[in-house]
């Protein structure tokens, strides 16, 4: 996984000390990456640097994509929120393979 589950209960302010939600968390970091992948159409090993780590944009696209589905466990919203204009695609649009799938992308 690139995601740690530290990361992502700083990025949502969950306090280290509640463990109730990890096990969830740690199935959403799996999701995020797998729509990550899928969405760039480029295998994230070909992206990573020399110590196995993804390019900062796409961690925060990740990251994006769990705080989204911690907050919002169903389809329906009923609240008024608005998202961030095109955060998330803004970030993997820097990655995405224009060129057609690469052959070896994984199934979401």
């Amino acid at each position: 996984m690139y995601l740690q589950l530290y990361q992502v209960k700083k990025h949502l302010n969950i306090n280290d000390e509640f463990r109730d939600d990890d096990e969830y968390l740690v199935d959403l970091i799996g999701v995020a990456q797998n729509i990550v992948q899928k969405h760039i159409d480029v295998e994230l090993q070909s992206l990573e640097n020399g110590d196995g780590e993804l390019p900062p944009p796409l961690i925060q696209a990740m990251l994006l994509l769990v705080g989204n589905f911690y907050a919002n466990r169903e389809s329906v919203v009923f609240a008024g929120a608005q998202p961030l204009p095109h955060a998330f695609e803004y970030i993997i649009a820097l990655y995405k393979n224009y060129n057609g799938p690469s052959g070896g992308t994984s199934t979401i």
